[in-house]
């Protein structure tokens, strides 16, 4: 299928990677979200992401910032979705909010669109029980920053057919991406092993066995992570972890996954990571 419009749903941190990545790569790109406010911020976001891509990786883009924009609209209808050949939908970890999405996104696309679930637990197979083909749907647990992470865990529904798969993968090589592809299980291979690490790790500070910084210092120092488990949770946005954790918990009745309370409180407090600008470290 030769794919040429993007629809992602959603211009939080991730959306708004996802349309830059897309938009930088040739892709014309409609990015749906529920206000104004959030679509200016998403804007920012596409805006600041470029620059720092342009820091770290200046070959990563050939097209200038003012190009990238062109290539999007930004849209708070979503009835201006239907013209997309495949679908990115990336709100919230909370399956009532991505339910009402999908029933909604049912009715305005195409038959043959094909719709990527980018989630980290919730499971693929109850999304496509939604839609009229859920062969058409798939998981793509993209990683952040989108732009320069290339691994891609693709997750086969239960409906989902080989002619998905394949497009799917073809797709995303198309913006240098590695897709892997794995089967549907709750958290499926990335996050219920993640998940209990980070989880695990907010315990050991709870206790007070170690600080966040040298929980941290410990995976980067003794295992060769680039990033420890604390800081990687700060980057993924900590209510992001604790919703995971729940539908982990929810999904397996695994005592295992049931969320410290040290992140529960974190959360109430509005201690989000990076984009609160405090989370288990502080930033500017």
């Amino acid at each position: 299928m030769d794919f040429r419009t993007a629809g992602v749903i959603g211009g939080g941190v991730m959306g708004a990677d996802m349309a830059l990545d897309l938009s930088a790569n040739g892709y014309q790109v409609i990015l749906l979200d529920i206000s104004d406010e959030k679509l200016k911020a998403a804007e920012e976001n596409i805006k600041k992401t470029f620059r720092l891509v342009q820091l770290m990786r200046k070959e990563k883009f050939s097209m200038s910032l003012e190009d990238v924009l062109d290539n999007i609209q930004f849209t708070t209808e979503p009835h201006n979705v239907k013209p997309a050949d495949i679908i990115i939908e990336n709100v919230t970890e909370d399956w009532e909010i991505k339910r009402q999405v999908y029933l909604q996104l049912k009715d305005i696309c195409r038959e043959d669109t094909i719709y990527l679930v980018n989630t980290s637990c919730i499971s693929i197979t109850k999304v496509g029980s939604l839609m009229h083909r859920p062969e058409k749907v798939i998981g793509a647990h993209f990683m952040n920053p989108v732009p320069l992470k290339e691994l891609v865990e693709v997750i086969r529904g239960d409906a989902t057919t080989d002619e998905t798969v394949n497009a799917t993968v073809e797709f995303l090589k198309s913006f240098d991406k590695n897709p892997v592809v794995v089967h549907d299980l709750p958290g499926f291979v990335s996050n219920r092993v993640l998940m209990l690490t980070i989880n695990e790790s907010i315990w050991t500070v709870q206790d007070q066995v170690a600080t966040p910084a040298n929980v941290d210092k410990i995976f980067r120092g003794g295992f060769g992570h680039k990033m420890g488990p604390l800081a990687t949770a700060d980057l993924i946005g900590l209510d992001t972890i604790l919703n995971s954790l729940l539908v982990l918990y929810e999904s397996y009745k695994d005592s295992k996954f049931r969320p410290c309370p040290l992140l529960v409180k974190m959360v109430d407090a509005g201690k989000l990571g990076r984009k609160s600008g405090q989370g288990f470290f502080q930033y500017s």
